[in-house]
């Protein structure tokens, strides 16, 4: 560890909470190196500072980057990074670019780029324009950092970021934290009934997300499982049409919206199965939580969510579709203690593979690595 205290600048397109958030918060709270750590979020947005009081949103929150012109934003990001001086920049996902560019020729501090995967507008494939500006820009940086198999494959034949400049650190969480019985008073308050059958989910609910595909399955395993209930955890954009939906096709009163919850931790244990519906991911967070917790994956075939569980649960890990969902949801309901050995398992395996000290460690390497 380095014996004077740096200053890293990390850069996101946003701070609401998410995954790459949820990770910087676990990374920042458990980190040794005790370095000064500062926060740019482009679109205004520090909702996941909540979490960490002891940084403040710079310029009161208020947006002082332009957004829409790229030559005006890199001269903003520029004179930004002249004023602030950090030691380290690290920016997170397409949303920073700028800052790269920003940083590219006559740099004012070494740069790290993580990747954590893409938004709704490049599911299908990379948009050509910004594939070739990120080979441009990340080459730049000391090191461009993946959580996922399927990611640093992507970023190695698309970008031509060299092995030794590239980085595959997996996420990892407090697992023990997960271990725990769910916080039963915080069920009740939300109207959940613990006798009865409840599947669940946490995910931020924007498009690539594709929570409506778990309501639509949903509604199918509601045919043979009426007493089934259905949990979705998370923000976004697309709650109130989400809701809308959940109240056009399922039961009244069998689909709850928590909102964001700052301890996912007291209310996974009361889960029967975790489900994720998404369109993309790489190696979700909430995957391994659900793990951690002791419970059986559902999922669509994304990212590397089939890599990740126990090899018990790889059969329902699969499709993209809501009825190849609802079809394992419901195979799952109708063999609980199928279910019960198969979240024992990934239990297992969170714990040997997932761990947040072995992550943080290996982040507080590669920052180091770059002050020198």
């Amino acid at each position: 560890m380095a014996s004077t205290q740096k200053h890293i600048l990390h850069v996101f397109s946003s701070l609401e909470l998410g995954g790459a958030q949820r990770r910087f918060i676990a990374y920042v709270q458990g980190s040794q190196a005790k370095h000064r750590h500062s926060v740019y979020a482009m679109d205004g947005i520090y909702d996941a500072l909540k979490l960490l009081p002891g940084i403040k949103a710079p310029n009161d929150g208020k947006q002082t980057i332009p957004k829409g012109n790229t030559l005006a934003a890199v001269k903003a990001c520029r004179q930004y990074l002249k004023d602030q001086k950090p030691d380290l920049l690290v920016t997170y996902n397409w949303g920073a670019t700028e800052w790269i560019l920003a940083n590219k020729y006559f740099p004012i501090c070494p740069m790290i780029h993580i990747q954590d995967g893409f938004t709704a507008d490049e599911l299908s494939q990379e948009i050509h324009k910004r594939r070739l500006m990120r080979a441009f820009a990340y080459k730049s940086c000391a090191a461009v950092v993946v959580p996922s198999l399927s990611l640093e494959k992507q970023v190695r034949d698309n970008w031509g970021i060299k092995a030794e400049k590239l980085k595959f650190i997996p996420n990892g969480i407090d697992t023990e934290r997960f271990k725990g019985p769910a916080n039963q008073n915080f069920v009740r308050s939300l109207g959940l009934d613990s006798k009865k059958p409840i599947i669940g989910t946490v995910a931020g609910l924007r498009p690539e997300k594709n929570v409506g595909r778990l309501i639509e399955a949903f509604s199918e395993v509601e045919d043979s499982s009426p007493e089934c209930q259905l949990v979705i955890v998370g923000e976004g954009i697309g709650m109130a049409a989400l809701k809308m939906l959940a109240e056009r096709v399922c039961r009244k009163g069998a689909v709850f919206f928590t909102g964001s919850l700052p301890h996912p931790e007291y209310i996974l244990a009361a889960f029967d199965i975790f489900a994720l519906s998404s369109d993309t991911e790489q190696m979700p967070l909430s995957v391994i939580e659900a793990m951690a917790t002791g419970l059986p994956i559902v999922s669509t075939n994304v990212g590397d969510i089939a890599h990740m569980v126990a090899q018990e649960n790889t059969e329902y890990i699969a499709g993209k579709d809501a009825k190849t969902l609802a079809k394992n949801l419901s195979a799952l309901l109708q063999a609980p203690k199928t279910a019960r050995e198969i979240g024992l398992a990934n239990q297992k395996k969170a714990t040997t593979d997932y761990q947040l000290e072995k992550m943080i460690n290996r982040y507080d390497t590669l920052f180091e690595a770059s002050f020198r």
